[in-house]
């Protein structure tokens, strides 16, 4: 309503229904209520466990203020496509419920964002919950993005969810936000991890199959930010597996290779941040230039 994308008659307040508040387990189904809060995620012990990506991104939205008031359910159906959690909500494979006059109904996280602040909800529906299924041993998951430093909405976001088998990958779910119009699946990214080994190589040819999965969207930009975006997504999302399979027990990498891979990561994103920065840079150049001229 903020933006003037909707201008309803009324408006009722739901926050009070307790039924859409919690977290709750049972056996590997993780069920949250559509009114849980940002801080209750971030602080779940549950999900910090068994899906430990929502409660990072949970974590890194905006302010303890707006964690302490925001809601998933509000965060999903607004659906900005600079948000946190749909990118993470992508990645897990959840299942969103929807609830209205014909009764409910479950909607994959992949197929429920649909554009810029659009859904897959009909007029006459709400969100009542999100169910996801727990990770299981040598499986992890974590979200990392490159945020404005204003907002702290997320320039572009990466989640994945991870599986290892000794040292091969045997499953893969990868998915990327801000510089889209609604978190999207790098599936290219997926199939080059799966059944290879989680080797720093075997990571950065992923992240840079990322491309493939965005490439008309790059073709298509207008802009070279968009180019700059997509070099960061890549970056962020060869620090994030690398950060998963070096927590797996069955990667052997050793103090150095750990040293070294953290190297890469943080390298990685420091040039993606000055690729920014020169960008701004340009930007600003450029419309002191155009101003110049006009005042002519």
């Amino acid at each position: 309503m903020k933006l003037r994308l909707a201008m309803p008659p009324a408006v009722i307040d739901i926050g009070r229904i307790q039924e859409l508040r919690g977290i709750s387990r049972s056996g590997d189904t993780i069920r949250i209520g559509a009114l849980t809060t940002h801080a209750e995620l971030a602080a779940s012990a549950d999900l910090q466990k068994s899906a430990a990506a929502l409660a990072e991104a949970a974590a890194l939205v905006g302010e303890p203020a707006v964690r302490s008031r925001g809601t998933i359910g509000g965060n999903i159906a607004h659906a900005d496509p600079a948000s946190d959690l749909p990118t993470v909500l992508v990645a897990l494979d959840a299942r969103i419920t929807a609830i209205g006059p014909n009764g409910t109904r479950a909607i994959a996280a992949e197929d429920f964002f649909t554009g810029i602040m659009s859904t897959a909800l009909a007029e006459d529906e709400v969100v009542s919950e999100i169910v996801l299924t727990a990770s299981t041993p040598g499986q992890g998951s974590a979200y990392v993005k490159f945020s404005h430093p204003a907002s702290r909405y997320a320039v572009v976001g990466a989640a994945a969810l991870v599986s290892m088998e000794k040292d091969q990958c045997r499953a893969a779910r990868v998915a990327v936000g801000g510089l889209l119009p609604h978190a999207t699946r790098a599936k290219a990214v997926e199939a080059a991890l799966v059944g290879k080994a989680g080797t720093a190589t075997t990571i950065e040819a992923a992240a840079a199959q990322l491309h493939a999965d965005l490439g008309v969207l790059a073709r298509r930009a207008r802009y070279i930010n968009v180019a700059i975006a997509l070099s960061t997504t890549s970056a962020l999302l060869t620090a994030l597996v690398v950060t998963l399979l070096f927590a797996s027990e069955f990667v052997p990498l050793g103090v150095g290779g750990a040293i070294a891979l953290m190297f890469v990561g943080s390298m990685a994103c420091l040039s993606s941040a000055f690729l920014m920065f020169l960008l701004e840079v340009r930007i600003a150049i450029n419309a002191l230039r155009i101003g110049s001229h006009r005042n002519y």
